[in-house]
Parts: structure tokens; sequence; C-alpha cells
């Protein structure tokens, strides 16, 4: 059975209550937060204008350096999961939408966030490190598993771009097979679907031939050489 008809309903059209459109907005505000551009600015410095021209953390370690890069990281995986747990602190109960589908929303309105920031011209990151934030707080089991298929990826192809892709589409199959429930498994998807849009331009490259590579990652490349 493909994997969308498999997909059980959520009904993203019931009833919203003031309280519930005020978590999604502030989840995506928090989201909107850019760690890149936020310590750019203290740094003089617009990271957007350098290297790939990306506000993410792997730009950020390429024309910055690796303290720099930490610090964006920290920032982007700490509002994933603070909008993640206000939504699920602050959810109203008993209404249509239960606390779990107030986390995923919220979770998934930061990711937006970060990749469209209302607070730095809609220009920001592709999303990776606000999504893994906010599953520290909603899905910690799913972490370690996406960590360690990104890092196989990388260690094999050094490819930081199609590691990232390919880890945000294990989590839809890791929802699939442990049977997660409906808010859980339309997150998933939906997010998938937007890693994999944000990093439509390395996919492209991939296929070029002209994508950059962590040549220090690709150990399997050093071990058959050696």
């Amino acid at each position: 059975m493909p994997f969308a008809a498999s997909l059980p309903p959520l009904s993203i059209a019931a009833a919203v209550t003031p309280l519930s459109a005020l978590l999604l907005l502030a989840a995506y505000a928090i989201g909107s937060l850019s760690g890149s551009l936020l310590l750019g600015k203290l740094r003089g410095v617009d990271i957007r204008q350098q290297g790939s021209g990306n506000a993410g953390g792997t730009n950020a370690l390429r024309t910055q350096g690796l303290r720099f890069a930490l610090g964006v990281v920290v920032i982007d995986i700490g509002k994933g999961a603070l909008a993640a747990w206000l939504a699920l602190r602050y959810a109203p109960v008993g209404a249509d939408w239960t606390v779990t589908a107030h986390g995923y929303l919220a979770a998934f309105a930061a990711v937006l966030g970060h990749v469209w920031p209302i607070w730095h011209g809609f220009r920001g990151g592709k999303g990776a490190a606000t999504l893994i934030g906010s599953l520290l707080v909603l899905w910690p089991f799913a972490v370690p598993v996406l960590v360690v298929i990104w890092g196989a990826v990388i260690i094999a192809s050094g490819y930081v771009g199609l590691a990232t892709v390919i880890a945000a589409l294990s989590l839809p199959l890791l929802g699939w097979f442990t049977d997660a429930g409906a808010p859980r498994l339309w997150f998933s998807a939906a997010a998938a679907a937007l890693i994999v849009f944000t990093h439509r331009g390395n996919l492209a490259r991939l296929r070029a031939g002209t994508e950059s590579r962590f040549a220090r990652a690709r150990l399997l490349h050093r071990w058959r050489r050696g």
C-alpha cells in the first residue's frame, strides 16, 4: 500500500481556537529567529551574502568557522524545541485539535519560520536543525535514528545536503513502521517534503555533478584509497 494512502485522516479544517492560533503564530515567530543571522549581526556579516548564500549551519561552518556554526546550530535546534514545548504546555484541552496535534503543528510552523523568517526578509535556512529541535521534544526516539542515517550518508558520500534529504525521507517511513498516530505521520510526511523542497538546489547540483563535498568526512573513500 502506498505510504500516502495509509495516512490516517487529520482534520486541519477543525475549529481553531484563539489560543491555538496564537500558539502557531508564536511558533512561526520563534522559528523566524535565525541563529546565523542573529549571530552574524554581532559579527557584522550576513552569511546569505557568502558561500552558498544559505542562512544555515553548513554555510555558517564553511564561511565563519566551527564556533560560529555551533552557536547557529544551538539556536536553531533550541527554537524548534521551544516552539514544540510551548504548544504542548499551553495547548487548550478539549479543543478539536489534540495537545499532540498542537505540538506537531507548532513544530511545522517553526520550521516554516526558519525557512521563510518574517524578521529577515523571508530568506532563511533549510529547516533541518529546527526540525531536529522539535523532534527532541515531540519524538526523541527518532533523533538518534536520523543522526545515524545522516552520519552514514556523509561518511559514505561527503554530501551534507544528500545526507539531510535521505534522513528526512526516513522520518515518515519510521513513523509508518512504528504505527505512529495521525499527527506524527502527517508531520513526518510534510516535514520530509519541505526538507526535500528546501534542498532542491543541492539535488540539482548533485545531478549536474557540481555539488560541494565535505571531503574530510568522506571516510569510506579514504579507507578504500588506503
